[in-house]
């Protein structure tokens, strides 16, 4: 089989060019490179797997008296002064006015101080950008200046167009691409002719070619296909790794059935509420499998506020009890904490036999070492962290049970190292990702399942809405009625900042830097308002989070970082805007942030159109989302609506595995990848030996490196 034969090749065969730094491109020197690195572009491998985020095409140019509405437009127009500079919230905005005789625009250009020589006075050319309206001003950001010559050849055309950071444009990224393209046939293809014909699959050069440069949309989509199904292939290849050997593990800690009902007894007779019948249902699952002489495998599937916490500290009071260790791994801090905090308060009230200590990065030097060694002697029985309790020199006494909050968060590298600190321990898995069943089956194939798709009996249902901007005033007096009551609101954007990417309908989106500083205007002076996105500094987001999570902050604004947050039940307001621009899975993570105290919850749902304006297909989809609060219904309406264009513009709700693939837009490639993944792990062992030692040299392998090595 043809796989065979390359994958025992391909380490000798690669050329090193894909691994060469930035640096080596022309035209990018130490200075300019600044700007990639902070995108995360290292190596020319990583610039060519640096995909755009969406296409654009040059709209023909029109009158300046005929622009009537916001959108992408072209004008041939004079520049009428010299630009005026300065800066706003770290970014330096260049600004001047162009004129074509029938009206006048007024020009920003963000962090491009370097035109302001070229843009001279009575220049005439072509500009394409952004055109928003503010009264009787028109504006437009980030434009492209078009020659005649230039403006004939782009129209028609798509232009790419890319997620950016700092400093780093669309023009820098398009001019080194062009230089690092041909290295594209470097990439070895590892699949065999007739998978490639059968599935109708771009070779990998061509893919990655016409995903930067196609000629029409078409080529985008067939582009994206073959990359997706490279990205489900790896990680269904992983999972086929994690089956090897017998499918049951005999496991060195059996709980007798007898010995974890009293545990688990001990603490539930003593909670100020009744379980569920999923979570006693899931409990009892748990204890069959602590008690079955065989490693438990099992994932924990169930919405935000389902109480899946609770069932996985009855499991590790069930280890704790026969006198074992437990771990349990959270994908931040804040949660991390919130773990240790809750446990520390059920075993003084309860009294509990867990003797439980925190691991995290920001721990003190001498407190982790302190920790560390009470974790080797035993003496610690619950440890509870981030992905500090996988370092090398954490090591457990008898570890018989590790369990991973979010666990799709974490790679399966990471699930088996924390495995690795006890002698076949069992594992217990939690998710609130609402994946279909189908897919679930798929990507969780190595999992026992079980589903808690109960709320709490107390807790009242969130009521839904959904509007368009035109509301917007009278949902701030909500929000601060709310606050005069005592409550907290989240306020979701689907930006960091405005003008982070050119060429895109980005300038009406809601961006979390100008509307924190809008809202702080607006509000009185007593509501306090904060941020939170992901370019924050680890240390930076716990703080914000802790400020909320104890009332200090009335309002936070944030991007869609909060899905995986803590557990902040005064917070009765989720208010989302420009939800048209999420996937309806993501949208019910975040208004599971919501609805988890005593009190009535509201979510709004805000669409970006103003005066009433909201596509019908719009209102369709977000209209699912006032119907029900069952995530798993909302998952499978999120598969049948997406359609081969929904991966741009679109926030995913995918999982971080994919940063391609989608698995609502992708479902049936996904289906079509798992049968031939394990046709080719079954038939061609050596194969599956050279991937094996693929992921040990790279760990964490993702697809940009799993085309660089070439497995």
């Amino acid at each position: 089989m043809k796989i065979c034969r390359f994958l025992s090749s391909a380490f000798e065969d690669l050329k090193m060019n894909l691994k060469d730094d930035i640096t080596k491109i022309r035209g990018i020197g130490e200075k300019s490179a600044e700007a990639f690195y902070a995108a995360g572009i290292y190596t020319v491998n990583g610039l060519l797997h640096y995909f755009p985020r969406n296409y654009s095409s040059m709209p023909e140019a029109v009158k300046i008296k005929d622009i009537t509405k916001e959108g992408r437009r072209t004008v041939y127009g004079k520049i009428m002064n010299t630009p005026a500079m300065f800066g706003r919230g770290g970014r330096t905005i260049l600004s001047f006015l162009i004129s074509d005789g029938t009206g006048r625009i007024k020009v920003n250009l963000f962090n491009m101080p370097y035109m302001r020589k070229s843009i001279q006075p009575g220049r005439q050319c072509y500009f394409s950008g952004l055109c928003t309206l503010k009264g009787t001003e028109i504006l437009m950001s980030q434009p492209k200046f078009l020659t005649e010559e230039q403006y004939e050849e782009s129209c028609g055309r798509l232009s790419p167009v890319y997620p950016l950071r700092k400093d780093l444009t669309n023009t820098k990224l398009q001019k080194a691409l062009k230089e690092v393209l041909p290295l594209c046939t470097e990439i070895k293809e590892y699949l065999p002719s007739e998978i490639l014909a059968g599935e109708d699959l771009l070779p990998i050069p061509q893919a990655i070619r016409q995903m930067h440069f196609p000629e029409n949309m078409e080529d985008v989509y067939a582009a994206r296909k073959r990359l997706a199904f490279d990205e489900f292939f790896l990680f269904l290849a992983r999972m086929e790794l994690l089956k090897q050997g017998p499918e049951k593990r005999e496991s060195l800690y059996v709980c007798a059935e007898e010995c974890s009902k009293s545990a688990a007894e001990q603490l539930l007779s003593k909670l100020p509420y009744e379980l569920t019948g999923a979570q006693k249902r899931t409990i009892l699952e748990i204890q069959k499998d602590l008690a079955s002489g065989y490693c438990m495998n099992r994932l924990v599937q169930g919405d935000v506020g389902s109480g899946k916490t609770v069932v996985a500290f009855a499991a590790a009071l069930a280890v704790v009890a026969a006198g074992s260790q437990a771990a349990l791994m959270a994908p931040t801090e804040v949660l991390a904490a919130q773990h240790y905090k809750d446990i520390c308060k059920m075993s003084a009230d309860y009294d509990l036999p867990f003797k439980p200590a925190l691991l995290t990065g920001s721990v003190k030097a001498s407190e982790k070492r302190q920790i560390k060694e009470k974790i080797a002697a035993g003496e610690i029985n619950f440890m509870i962290g981030t992905q500090a309790l996988i370092q090398e020199d954490v090591e457990a006494k008898d570890l018989a049970l590790i369990i991973t909050d979010e666990q799709h968060r974490f790679g399966v590298r990471q699930r088996m190292d924390l495995a690795g600190k006890g002698r076949e321990p069992h594992v217990l898995v939690m998710s609130a990702t609402p994946i279909p069943r189908t897919l679930g089956l798929i990507l969780y194939g190595d999992l026992d399942v079980s589903l808690i798709d109960e709320l709490p009996a107390k807790r009242l249902p969130i009521k839904n809405t959904v509007v368009d901007g035109s509301y917007r005033t009278k949902l701030y007096q909500f929000i601060l009625k709310r606050i005069s009551e005592g409550r907290q609101a989240y306020i979701i954007c689907p930006m960091v900042e405005s003008g982070e990417d050119e060429c895109e309908a980005t300038e009406g989106l809601a961006n979390v830097v100008d509307y924190s500083e809008e809202l702080r205007k607006k509000f009185p002076p007593e509501v306090t308002v904060d941020m939170l996105h992901g370019r924050m500094k680890p240390a930076e987001k716990n703080e914000v989070m802790r400020r909320f999570a104890c009332g200090e902050t009335k309002v936070l604004v944030s991007t869609t970082v909060v899905e995986v947050g803590v557990n902040v039940p005064n917070a009765t307001v989720m208010m989302v805007e420009n939800a048209e621009r999420f996937g309806l899975a993501q949208l019910h993570q975040l208004r599971g942030r919501v609805g988890r105290g005593e009190w009535q919850s509201y979510c709004i749902f805000v669409s970006g159109g103003e005066d009433g304006e909201m596509s019908k297909r719009t209102q369709e989809r977000l209209h699912i989302l006032s119907e029900t609060n069952d995530g798993f219904k909302i998952a499978e309406e999120d598969l049948k609506q997406r359609g081969p264009g929904d991966f741009f513009g679109l926030r995913q709700s995918g999982l971080p595995y994919f940063k391609i693939a989608d698995i609502y837009t992708d479902a049936d490639l996904l289906k079509r990848v798992k049968p031939i993944v394990q046709k080719i792990c079954r038939e061609d062992s050596e194969s599956l030996r050279n991937l094996r030692a693929a992921l040990i040299e790279k760990e964490e392998m993702d697809y940009i490196d799993f085309h660089g090595i070439c497995l």
